[in-house]
This record gives structure tokens, C-alpha cells and sequence, in this order.
């Protein structure tokens, strides 16, 4: 989201982006008001904000957009240094002089992949039992917090996991292992790759090749089953 209340600002920084990477989605705001809206409407991932407008200003609509439960990153754009002390007070990841090098945008963007103060302090101070109810992942803007009753399964591949839940899927560097751990009351393991949500559990059958392949209730996909845990799932669904 790139707010601005000077189009020719707005345009710039817009072709800074596809420049940078053709794929980014953008949108506008020219001023703090328009950009809640656009945010509560769009919740982008990433914010440049402009520092002088009229009305709301951009420190005011930084502290704003603060208090979402899952608040963006923040990037000040402006022509003028004596706000930065401010802007880093109102949990900004960057500040950017302008007129705004297209380099040092691609830099800061980057940057804004690591994880902002205020959603760092979000989890942190969440309650151990509360944090159990989700997955927090990093994404490129931040943390995406996911229910784990909305996953279906985790599956490793080397030294990666892949998280499928409703929605889609997303990649995560904790280990199986450490899943596993941490969400035994939800999840069975399934192979030496693989752990299912047990409500996701339907069946276990084999295929022509007598590989057994348990059935998801939500997915069609199906995941297989090793034959020293056969003998477990076929226990749980008894």
C-alpha cells in the first residue's frame, strides 16, 4: 500500500515496484484515513508512508495501524529528517528520504521480510496456552498466525516443511520432529516425512501398488503411510 498525498510521489514509488518485481500488487491511499480503509479492506503486507499530509499524518497513522491484531511493515517515506526518531518510535522498519532511490527501495523491501517489532511483541506476549491454538509463520511481511484446526497436514522435504491448511500452503524451516512435539495432541505421524491432523483422518486403504494411502476428509489429496505406522493409524481409527 503505498500512501502519499501527492500523486506524482505515488507514481514514482509505483513504478519503483515494478521495476523492482513486476508481481508486486500495489494499491493507494492519499492520505492516513483512506490507508486504514485500504488496509482493513486489503491488509497488504507492506506499507510506504508518507510522513506530511493533511488530516491524519503519517506518525498518527502508523500508531493506527499498530494496534491491528496483525499489523504490516511499515516503510516512512518523506522529505524530511527530523521525523525519524518519531517514525522509529511509531515501530517503522525503514525511512526513506525522498526523492527515494530505486535500489535503496529494493534493499528496505528485503529488509521488510524479517519480522517488525510490533508483531514480535505480539507473540511474545501471547499466553503458552493460546499460542498452542495456532501455527505463527514468517511470511515476507511478517507473521501469519494459522488455527490448527485449519491444517491438514505438515510434510517434510529435506530440510523444509510444507504446511497444507485451508487456504493454501506455505513453507517453514521447524523440523517434524519439533511439530510434532508441540501439536502430538492434533497431529499423528504418518511416515517419516508426513503428520496428519487426526480430524483430517478418514481411512487407510492401498493401491494397485499395495502402498497404503490414508484419505482425508477436507483434501483429496492422499498422503501414504509407512508400514511402521500402519499399525498406530489403523489403531486410532480403530
Amino acid at each position: 500500500l503505498i500512501v502519499d498525498d501527492e500523486p506524482l510521489a505515488r507514481e514514482r514509488l509505483q513504478r519503483h515496484l515494478q521495476d523492482i518485481d513486476p508481481a508486486i500488487e500495489s494499491i493507494e491511499a492519499e492520505n492516513g484515513l483512506v490507508a486504514l480503509e485500504q488496509f482493513q479492506k486489503h491488509t497488504p503486507d507492506i506499507i510506504l508512508l508518507d510522513i506530511r499530509m493533511p488530516g491524519m499524518d503519517g506518525i498518527e497513522t502508523a500508531g493506527k495501524l499498530s494496534e491491528f491484531e496483525t499489523p504490516p511493515a511499515i516503510i516512512f517515506t518523506t522529505a524530511y529528517d527530523e521525523y525519524a526518531l518519531d517514525a522509529f518510535d511509531a515501530q517503522a522498519i525503514a525511512y526513506l528520504l525522498k526523492p527515494i532511490r530505486k535500489d535503496k527501495l529494493e534493499k528496505t523491501l528485503q529488509s521488510a521480510r524479517r519480522l517488525n517489532r510490533v508483531q514480535l511483541q505480539n507473540i511474545q506476549q501471547q499466553e503458552p496456552d493460546t499460542q498452542d491454538d495456532y501455527l505463527s509463520v514468517r511470511i515476507h511481511s511478517g507473521v501469519r498466525k494459522i488455527k490448527l484446526t485449519d491444517i491438514f497436514y505438515f510434510q517434510a522435504e529435506q530440510k523444509y516443511v510444507t504446511v497444507k491448511y485451508r487456504g493454501g500452503e506455505v513453507i517453514i524451516e521447524e523440523s517434524l520432529k519439533s511439530l510434532e512435539s508441540r501439536f502430538s495432541a492434533s497431529f499423528i505421524r504418518v511416515h517419516r516425512n508426513a503428520l496428519i491432523s487426526k480430524e483430517q483422518l478418514t481411512a487407510i486403504r492401498k493401491d494397485q501398488q499395495g502402498r497404503c494411502l490414508i484419505e482425508l476428509k477436507d483434501v483429496d489429496e492422499k498422503i501414504e503411510v509407512s508400514r511402521r505406522h500402519v499399525a498406530i493409524v489403523r489403531k486410532f481409527l480403530g
